[in-house]
């Protein structure tokens, strides 16, 4: 079985920082970029134009970016694996990794594997439909676009996250819907008030969006009354999904410290996990930003901690 000194498991902006700070710092990192649990890249590899990562004041496609991150990686030396990893064994050092084809062991390893955005299996909302063409997971990320400015945009959830974006877009379209199953919000009861309160919001209660349409992009939605089972359709702007991410952890099987819905946690103000050794970055380990420039941050966090704990091992 191989052996590296670092192996780097996920890609997006935190998985190719960190092998670009790993790979200057001679580690020759290994990274499993994965091919079927998700598409190599991340997320941005599903997006359009990016116009809030630092640096290119006329925006970038986020295929490109992640292009543009994982040819620097690999310029350094990083060895890419385009392939998933199924499991690891951190139980004892050397830790084993165990990919779809390649089994390594690694004196350290980084995750980076993200989390992905909940999504309801609604008509129009699939990838291939209008996903990226007017609906979306992250109303900071897009909000600004073009396509939303001064049209109606429709937010689907009735926590925390669906208030808060809702009062995002309201600098952006010309009214906010929140649509939310149930008659009353999840949402604390500050967050609530905020809606309830905002002259540019309007929460639909017990209603469902039963189907997206439009043309290029998004034209209309297609609201379901759940109380008298009425279908009424409205002119649209966008649909935002605010229903949660999943963390990308499965494949860790209970093996290191994790919040109650999955996200790995890191000691304060460091990428360290509950086991030595491994370490976390991106939005896997990030419920609260979930943004391209802070998971590159983290990479670059994660790559030098591995580094000083690697030099620290090889000292004793």
């Amino acid at each position: 079985m191989e052996k590296k000194k670092l192996a780097i498991i996920g890609s997006g902006p935190a998985g190719y920082t960190a092998a670009i700070y790993a790979a200057r710092a001679n580690l020759s990192p290994i990274l499993y970029e994965g091919f079927m649990t998700g598409p190599s890249g991340g997320q941005l590899m599903t997006t359009t134009e990016v116009e809030n990562y630092p640096g290119f004041p006329e925006g970038i496609l986020g295929p490109e970016l992640m292009m543009n991150f994982r040819s620097q990686s690999a310029r350094f030396g990083t060895q890419i694996l385009t392939e998933d990893v199924e499991s690891v064994d951190l139980s004892k050092r050397p830790f084993v990794v165990r990919g779809t084809s390649t089994h390594i062991e690694a004196e350290a390893i980084i995750i980076a594997t993200g989390a992905t955005a909940k999504r309801l299996d609604i008509e129009g909302a699939r990838d291939g439909e209008f996903w990226q063409k007017g609906v979306t997971a992250c109303a900071v990320c897009d909000g600004a676009a073009p396509i939303f400015k001064n049209r109606p945009l429709f937010v689907i959830g009735g926590g925390d996250s669906a208030v808060e974006e809702a009062i995002f877009l309201t600098k952006y379209g010309s009214r906010v819907y929140i649509v939310h199953r149930r008659d009353a919000l999840r949402a604390s009861k500050i967050m609530a008030q905020r809606a309830l309160k905002h002259p540019k919001i309007e929460i639909l209660w017990n209603s469902g969006i039963e189907k997206i349409s439009g043309d290029q992009v998004v034209r209309k939605v297609h609201l379901k009354n759940f109380n008298d089972g009425k279908i009424e359709e409205r002119e649209a702007g966008g649909v935002f999904f605010a229903i949660g991410h999943q963390p990308n952890t499965e494949f860790l099987k209970g093996q290191l410290e994790m919040n109650p819905t999955g996200y790995l946690i890191v000691k304060n103000g460091s990428t360290r996990t509950s086991c030595e050794g491994v370490f976390a970055c991106g939005d896997v380990q990030d419920p609260t930003y979930r943004q391209a420039v802070t998971a590159a941050g983290t990479g670059c966090m994660a790559a030098l901690d591995a580094e000083r704990w690697l030099s620290e091992m090889e000292s004793e």
